[in-house]
């Protein structure tokens, strides 16, 4: 006994070592050297776009963060800003990247200014001469003035986790997503007309993975470990890679409205960038509002199958769990609200005492609560009958689950149904005045097709 025990505390030990060694053989231990900056998604598509004839000369005075938010804190407040304040340089770089635009200096117009009236009085005074010595190059002027700027900053858009714990063994994740949304819009400095505006939003993911060990080895020892690792999406590079996209999104649209027409070398240049771009746009327009996750709305027509466990609750004891299932059809009727039929097969058993299977037929109306996300809840409620060798029983039914869209046609559903007949003799037995039920789980697949239920 005494050597078992020795080898249960060696096992738990080597357990928490191994736990603790993977967290301190993930820790940075050498310094980095400092390296370029990273690039966004979006940063090959506005270098790799046809050139232009001509630039654009635009002016920007000030792209900045007009939310006001400051970083959440667990403990007291922040004075830290959650967006960087740098974001008029973050776009001028990405009007530089795209080769379309001659950006000028406006953000800080003074400093200029001063620099050259520094440069005429220098020439003036050393050149002996108040002549061409003292001219400088004119400024260029903005045909195009860039406004706009990051307007909001949403926390916790989405927030989740999922976690496990057995016998002092446990593990779980987290994860949240943030949102930044930016505005840019081209206004003409000849007439003040605003001549074209975009809107990007992009998410920014924070997850985080946690593990322990918790064991009384003794009636006075405890042995207790910890791993985890957590990541953060810097928010930097998520705002370069909206306003990339915005400058993206104002050259693409520019060109396909013409405001851009005598810049092109070749309007032929843009065409399929144009098609890919239209294709996109149509997919954001079935994007759910928060951005957090792409829309996943049902087609308008779907078949479907279950396999599910049953159990009677009748007037004789021991009811046993059978096997069953049903396929069916259903038909949306608005984005939520779908007509369900369908037709299976169940069996009632209490063991050593009644067994009897019969056809069942069923009409539901089923309510999915999120039809816009892949991820969705679902009640449903109907009348049907089962049709058993001697006679067809009828009941009314209720139930609910969840459904994962894992494509835009195919889905994984659990689900959990309460069958409420309205006779006490579906095991042949009449006593009381309760009426027999039954309780089923089942899983499933969903199979959508069709056009996108646009119904509201």
């Amino acid at each position: 006994m005494k050597t078992y025990h020795e080898i249960k505390q060696a096992s738990l030990c080597l357990v928490s070592f191994f736990l603790v060694s993977c967290t301190l053989f993930s820790i940075p231990t050498d310094r980095e050297k400092s390296t370029m900056g990273e690039i966004t998604p979006y940063t090959p598509e506005i270098r790799n776009l046809p050139a232009p004839k001509d630039k654009v000369v635009v002016g920007v005075y000030k792209f900045r963060d007009q939310t006001g938010q400051y970083k959440a804190a667990e403990n007291g407040a922040s004075w830290s800003t959650a967006v960087p304040q740098g974001t008029t340089t973050i776009l001028l770089k990405a009007l530089e990247d795209s080769r379309w635009f001659k950006a000028i200096e406006r953000e800080n117009i003074g400093n200029l200014l001063n620099e050259r009236q520094i440069i005429r009085s220098t020439r003036k005074e050393y050149s002996g001469s108040e002549g061409d010595a003292a001219l400088l190059p004119p400024l260029l002027f903005a045909g195009i003035i860039l406004e706009g700027g990051v307007i909001s900053y949403d926390t916790n858009v989405m927030t989740g986790g999922v976690g496990a714990r057995y016998f002092g063994l446990g593990a779980s994740a987290q994860y949240r997503q943030d949102r930044i949304t930016v505005y840019l819009r081209a206004v003409s400095t000849a007439t003040g007309e605003i001549l074209k505006t975009v809107y990007t939003s992009k998410t920014i993911l924070s997850t985080s993975v946690n593990g322990n060990f918790f064991r009384f080895i003794d009636t006075e020892r405890l042995m207790e470990s910890d791993i985890g690792i957590t990541q953060n999406e810097p928010v930097h590079l998520a705002v370069t890679e909206a306003i990339e996209k915005a400058v993206l999104s104002l050259i693409i649209e520019g060109v396909q409205d013409n405001l851009w027409a005598s810049k092109l070398k070749d309007p032929n240049d843009f065409t399929n960038i144009i098609a890919a771009y239209k294709s996109e746009k149509k997919i954001t327009n079935d994007r759910f509002a928060d951005g957090s996750a792409l829309s996943s709305q049902r087609p308008r027509s779907a078949i479907f199958g279950y396999a599910d466990a049953l159990q009677i609750k009748g007037d004789y004891t021991r009811a046993k769990t059978t096997l069953g299932g049903k396929i069916g059809y259903k038909h949306f009727l608005t984005n939520h609200l779908n007509a369900e039929l369908n037709v299976g097969v169940m069996t009632l058993e209490n063991t050593g005492i009644v067994s009897k299977s019969g056809l069942t037929s069923e009409f539901n109306l089923e309510y999915l609560m999120m039809p816009k996300y892949k991820f969705s809840p679902f009640v449903y409620a109907g009348a049907g009958m089962v049709l058993f060798p001697d006679n067809p029983r009828y009941k009314a039914q209720l139930g609910g689950g969840l459904e994962y869209l894992m494509s835009r046609n195919l889905a994984v559903r659990l689900m959990a149904q309460y069958d409420l007949g309205f006779t006490d003799d579906w095991d042949d037995l009449v006593r009381g005045s309760r009426k027999d039920h039954a309780v089923r789980v089942g899983a499933g697949l969903n199979f959508y097709f069709g056009n996108k239920n646009v119904k509201k």
